[in-house]
């Protein structure tokens, strides 16, 4: 046996060639569900249609062209002579028959366990086919063997077989019909048999219950064949000798034929009752009419046999057969006569007969050889569906809309398979004509697709999409009610009813549409109704002539009271825009709908203005119209294809007066519409341009092109009117959403572009750079706006290059200095929060979506021609990360900084300079804000630290005369505000933490700028000095650890890497503010917090070199603290100080820094060492066991001093003070041993 898909392929062969392929390819067809289904085949290899059978049996071919050949042939096990078997032995052939059958059945009863499950199996294959054979043993012999006899021969010396051969006919017809009552009904087999239905596996090993049923439809099937090969091959009527029909007459071939036939039909009709009552009627399309694939062969076969005999003779088609029977299901029980076969009761007839009717028709699709061919002609059932649908819709109890749903969803397949029928398509507008109010809900069942309230006009056009589609929606039962269902028909109907025969059928379907439409009717829609209304003539509209069912929908809103409920106002004005929008996708003038939809979105816009704020209902109401205005004419603005003059009729005066009615969730609304429609007016412009700009353009075209720039030029013209003025009036206004207002502001921008003319008269005559001003380098618009706003341009490389290129204005520079100020401003929106940012560092202090719009805005600006240039002149290869826009910031001004010092020229300096004090701007303002009462610590760690790296890196710069007074405003406000003048009055801790972290930057950054100045800048070397004498202070530690003073700001202003002349500079400024502020005893009184300062100086001397200066004006004061102060810390750190000098000037006894000491100590000795010389010995003592040749330079002033003390108080010799000397001198060595001797031999 060949499988499924070669007997497909092989079914169109010619009957030369089918003999050629071999007995395998000819043994007897039979039932068979036991095949690989994934293959494609629909039916099994040796099917009676994939064999070829069926066809043999209707072109009246040999049934099985290459059996039966030899001149005896083996039945039920016996030998028989082939050509006169059955004439000599009918009898006996369909005894043994019957026997075999009774074999299977017996093997029925046998326990089927899985032990004997092979064995019964191969038992009941064997004698399935002997029966089979046999079978097709008669057809073989009637197409071969069988000779018709001459009626009008009365020949008295007949041969014995040729009597018998003239009997063979009508005891054919007594052993069929002896067999037919022997298997009985299909549809009265045992449960156990019929369960083989479901019984399927992969190994085909099956039970002898499946045996048995498969060949009960082999004979049921096969006796169809005999008979009606009996009958062609005779072409007479053969009657029985034995039987008589059911009615009482004689029985023939051809009434055994149709009684037959009626019996098979009414099992599997019984049969497929007993499926409809497992199913729930959403199901039914899914679920199929047979149990097995065999069964459905079954009903092809009938179809395909029953429809060729009505061609060629008077018997009845196969739907006029199924017609008959099913109509029987609709007679009740005591009018129904005896009929010949009774048939199951069913519980729903209609259902039923809808749902059979359908399956049944979908195997039209299937030829004589088994293979589905969706292009096959289908022999249509319209009469009776018709008469189905007239008792679907006219019944007496109310129809449940879930029974209705299939019905229509059933007929809905039928006109996908049949020709076009208007009857079904007015009889059910009839009935929803009448119930257009209904809702048509199932209340267990929500629907998915139309909602009790469509939602919008585009929702509204999507369900008309999908019930004028050709594909249909295998959900549907669940997805729309049975009223979207009769859309689909409807839909379905007129389109293929025009396709075939022109307007015609359109005008009969309007003509019955219309006229159920008048004044009392529309007044009588409810909501649910108006909205079944516009589906209707909205798909009307699709399928038909869209101007004709506008209009006359134009027509009937007029019929509607003007003092309806809102949602039915909302309602009216979503179909209206529906209707609009499918104008706009057919590319039609949108004329006829605008000028009623535009003057009524005007009033209700009014009305939204001048009402008050607590009216909220009114307002909700009003706003619920105005959306549907909005998203219908954003959905026409987005569908058309061009934009006409009607198009700028919807941009009206109604939204200049919405937008200043609006808050702040309804303009994010508005915004995004004006959003949508900008961009679609750009598009259509760039597609202008490019038609225009197509080489050997038409003058025609090109008229028509003009004219579509100048409808366009108007659109646009309306949106500068409607709306610019609105979004430059809200700059700065709290009530636009930010990042709104940037990205209508640069669709703006952009339009300006592409349509400069089409812009308002105040932004003329360069309305680019005119809204760039407003929105992008205006100071006092929000960061937020600027950064988001810039970014969208800078995004355009058309644009930048365009405006870079622009002599009129510094475009890059500008920018530039606006993403300088946006980074410095970046946390200035929290000012007016500052406790939620406790905790918090400074990145997530700053929104994310904000940062994210820097890091974007960084990424664009650095891909500047400006800016590469910059960082290419700096030798900057690597580019800092955009991802952190206050070190790119940095990077940035140290770049600037770097490149002014790598000029020559002084014209490029000069020039450089100018550029640089653009790049920054009104910096100071920029950052003001951290500067006020509202403190942000994030923020003002920014603005100090992005400051001194701009003071240090820009030095160079700051030199020159031009920069200078920037230098000098960023020292006061930043360093010596009034605040800090105040030494009572205590910093903000927030500041103190910025000031300290940034001031070494200051600090070298004005030192530079007055070392490099040229002419000695008193003035700045002044302010330097103040910064350093109020900080120096401030930030002395509480404790007085040594350690603590290493973190100082202006010690390690000192350490980072600089010039030495420069850290000379400084140090030098250093040492002199500690002289002059911090050192100044008033009387003996010592100055406050002495010992911390002490300690800082100590640490000054450790980091850095001393130099003479630092003795000078350092040594008198801590000589002076070892004096006058008896406070031990300070005595201690005192002391520390004095040997650290005192190591310092070891490097060379005869340096200067040694003179310069020993000068100084010899004035410390004239000054207090007549009032204090205990104190001034042992000063000298701690100088001597460091550096004794210093204190040897000194005996010559230390005797002296001693004397003239002795002679001051006139006492005669102190003997106290000469031992106190005597024991200095004791620490000098030689020449302090001799300076002893000379006191003690002095008599003076």
């Amino acid at each position: 046996m060949m499988d499924g898909g070669s007997a497909v392929s092989t079914t169109f062969l010619t009957d030369s060639l089918e003999l050629e392929l071999g007995t395998e390819w000819c043994k007897p067809p039979r039932f068979s569900c036991a095949f690989d289904k994934r293959e494609g085949a629909l039916f099994s290899g040796e099917s009676y249609l994939a064999s070829g059978a069926l066809k043999r049996l209707i072109l009246n071919l040999d049934p099985l062209p290459t059996n039966f050949e030899e001149d005896t042939v083996e039945l039920f096990g016996i030998q028989w002579v082939t050509e006169t078997a059955l004439a000599t032995s009918c009898r006996e052939l369909f005894h043994l028959f019957r026997q075999q059958l009774f074999n299977l059945e017996s093997l029925v009863q046998v326990n089927c366990d899985f032990g004997k499950i092979a064995t019964l199996h191969s038992k009941a294959d064997s004698i399935r086919q002997r029966c089979v054979t046999f079978l097709h043993y008669i057809k073989v012999f009637i197409f071969r063997c069988l000779k018709v006899q001459d009626t009008e021969s009365h020949n008295l010396h007949v041969h014995p077989y040729e009597a018998l051969e003239a009997q063979l006919p009508s005891m054919l017809v007594d052993e069929l019909r002896g067999l037919l009552l022997y298997i009985g009904h299909l549809a009265e087999l045992p449960s156990v048999t019929l369960g083989a239905f479901v019984n399927q596996n992969q190994i085909k090993i099956f039970p002898p219950s499946w045996h048995l049923l498969h060949l009960y439809l082999d004979t049921h099937w096969l006796v169809l064949e005999i008979l009606h090969m009996l009958g062609e091959k005779l072409k007479q009527v053969v009657y029985a000798r034995h039987f008589i029909s059911q009615a009482g007459d004689s029985l023939t071939n051809v009434s055994l034929f149709e009684e037959h036939c009626e019996n098979l039909l009414c099992d599997l009709i019984s049969l497929s009752l007993n499926r409809y009552d497992k199913i729930r009627p959403s199901e039914a399309l899914m679920v199929n009419h047979y149990s097995c694939a065999c069964v459905k062969e079954l009903w092809v076969l009938l179809i395909h046999l029953l429809d060729h005999r009505s061609k060629w003779s008077v018997a009845e088609s196969f739907w006029n057969w199924l017609n008959k029977l099913l109509k029987r299901l609709f007679e009740k029980s005591s009018d129904q006569r005896r009929p010949s076969v009774s048939l199951t009761q069913a519980k729903d007839p209609l259902g039923f007969s809808w749902w059979i009717s359908v399956h049944v028709a979908s195997l039209y699709h299937i030829d004589r050889h088994g293979v589905s061919d969706d292009l096959r002609q289908m022999q249509s059932n319209w009469t009776f569906i018709e008469e189905l649908l007239k008792q679907s819709v006219t019944v007496q109890e109310s129809i449940l809309e879930e029974q209705l749903r299939m019905y229509l969803h059933c007929c809905l397949t039928l006109c996908d398979f049949w020709e076009p029928n208007i009857s079904i398509v007015t009889n059910l507008w009839e009935y929803y004509s009448k119930n257009l109010n209904s809702s048509f809900s199932i209340s267990w069942l929500p629907l998915k697709g139309i909602t009790n309230i469509i939602k919008s006009p585009l929702s509204m056009l999507t369900m008309v999409k999908t019930c004028t589609g050709d594909k249909q929606d295998p959900d549907l039962y669940k997805s729309s009610s049975s009223y979207v269902i009769f859309l689909c028909i409807l839909a379905k109907v007129i389109k293929k009813a025009m396709k075939n025969s022109g307007p015609h059928p359109w005008k009969q379907v309007k003509g019955r549409i219309y006229s159920k439409f008048h004044q009392k009717r529309m007044e009588e829609l409810t909501e649910v109704g108006l909205q079944n209304f516009f589906s209707l003539f909205l798909l009307l509209a699709a399928v038909a002539e869209i101007e004709d069912v506008a209009s006359h929908v134009l027509d009937l809103l007029r019929f509607l009271r003007p003092a309806s409920t809102s949602s039915h106002r909302a309602l009216v004005w979503k179909g209206q825009m529906a209707f609009l929008l499918m104008y706009a996708q057919k590319n039609l003038d949108i004329g006829v709908w605008v000028e009623k939809l535009s003057c009524e979105f005007q009033e209700k816009a009014k009305e939204f203005l001048v009402s008050k704020n607590d009216e909220m209902v009114q307002r909700h109401t009003l706003w619920t119209l105005l959306c549907i205005y909005i998203d219908g004419v954003q959905e026409v603005f987005e569908t058309s294809c061009c934009l006409y003059p009607s198009h700028e009729h919807l941009l009206n005066d109604g939204f200049s007066m919405l937008l200043r009615a609006c808050r702040e969730p309804e303009l994010r609304t508005v915004l995004n519409f004006l959003q949508a429609v900008l961009a679609r007016v750009r598009s259509v412009h760039q597609q202008l341009c490019q038609e225009l700009q197509r080489e050997n353009v038409d003058l025609m075209v090109q008229a028509s092109l003009s004219a579509k720039e100048r409808h366009l030029a108007a659109v646009a013209s309306a949106l500068w009117r409607h709306f610019f003025s609105f979004l430059k009036s809200q700059r700065m206004a709290h009530l636009v959403p930010l990042s709104q207002l940037a990205d209508a502001a640069a669709d703006f921008t952009l339009l300006a572009v592409d349509m400069p003319n089409t812009a308002p008269s105040d932004l003329q005559p360069q309305p680019v750079i005119s809204i760039i001003q407003l929105f992008g380098w205006d100071d006092i618009i929000w960061p937020q706006v600027v950064a988001r706003y810039l970014s969208h341009l800078l995004q355009n490389s058309t644009v930048c290059e365009a405006l870079s290129q622009s002599s009129c204005v510094s475009f890059q520079s500008f920018t530039i200095r606006s993403w300088v100020r946006c980074v410095l401003q970046m946390h200035i929106k929290h000012l007016s929060e500052p406790d939620l940012l406790i905790g918090m560092n400074a990145e997530q202090a700053v929104e994310k979506e904000y940062m994210e719009q820097l890091a974007e805005m960084t990424r664009l600006l650095f891909k500047l021609s400006e800016v590469k240039n910059i960082f290419s002149k700096a030798q900057i290869e690597d580019f800092p990360s955009p991802e952190d826009p206050k070190e790119a910031l940095i990077r940035f001004l140290e770049a600037v900084g770097t490149t002014y010092e790598t000029l020559q020229t002084f014209s490029d300096k000069s020039a450089m300079v100018t550029k640089s004090l653009e790049y920054v701007g009104e910096v100071l303002k920029y950052i003001k804000p951290y500067l006020g009462k509202k403190i942000s610590s994030a923020g003002l760690q920014l603005a100090y630290g992005i400051m001194g790296i701009l003071v240090k890196s820009w030095a160079h710069i700051f030199v020159t005369s031009k920069a200078q007074k920037l230098l000098f405003r960023i020292i006061d406000c930043l360093l010596l505000p009034h605040t800090v003048l105040q030494q009572e009055k205590e910093l903000p801790a927030p500041m103190l933490t910025a000031i300290q972290k940034s001031l070494p930057l200051y600090l070298q950054g004005i030192c530079i700028v007055c070392c490099q100045s040229q002419n000695s800048n008193a003035y700045l070397n002044q302010l330097l000095r103040n910064v350093i004498e109020q900080y120096i202070g401030r930030f002395l530690p509480s404790s007085l650890c040594i350690s603590d003073l290493g973190q100082h700001p202006v010690l390690l202003a000192l350490r980072s890497p600089a010039s030495l002349p420069v850290m000379t500079a400084l140090r030098k400024h250093i040492v002199h503010a500690i002289r002059k502020s911090y050192l100044e005893f008033k009387g003996s009184s010592p100055p406050p917090r002495l010992a911390p300062i002490l300690a800082f100086i100590l640490q000054l001397f450790r980091d850095t070199s001393m130099g003479v200066c630092d003795l000078e004006l350092l040594l008198p004061a801590i000589l002076k603290c070892l004096v006058l102060v008896s406070e031990l810390q300070v005595k201690k750190l005192a002391t520390e100080n004095l040997q650290c000098m005192i190591k310092t000037c070891q490097v060379g006894s005869e340096g200067e820094l040694a003179t310069q000491l020993t000068s100084l100590l010899r004035q410390f000795i004239q000054d207090y060492g007549m009032q204090y010389s205990y104190q001034v010995y042992n000063i000298l003592e701690t100088v001597a066991t460091l550096n004794q040749h210093i204190v040897t330079h000194l005996i010559p002033t230390l005797t002296q001093s001693l004397k003239d003390s002795e002679l001051k108080w006139g006492l005669g010799r102190n003997i106290a003070q000469r031992e106190a000397y005597s024991k200095l001198l004791s620490h000098l060595g030689q020449v302090g041993q001799d300076e002893k001797q000379r006191l003690e031999s002095d008599k003076t």
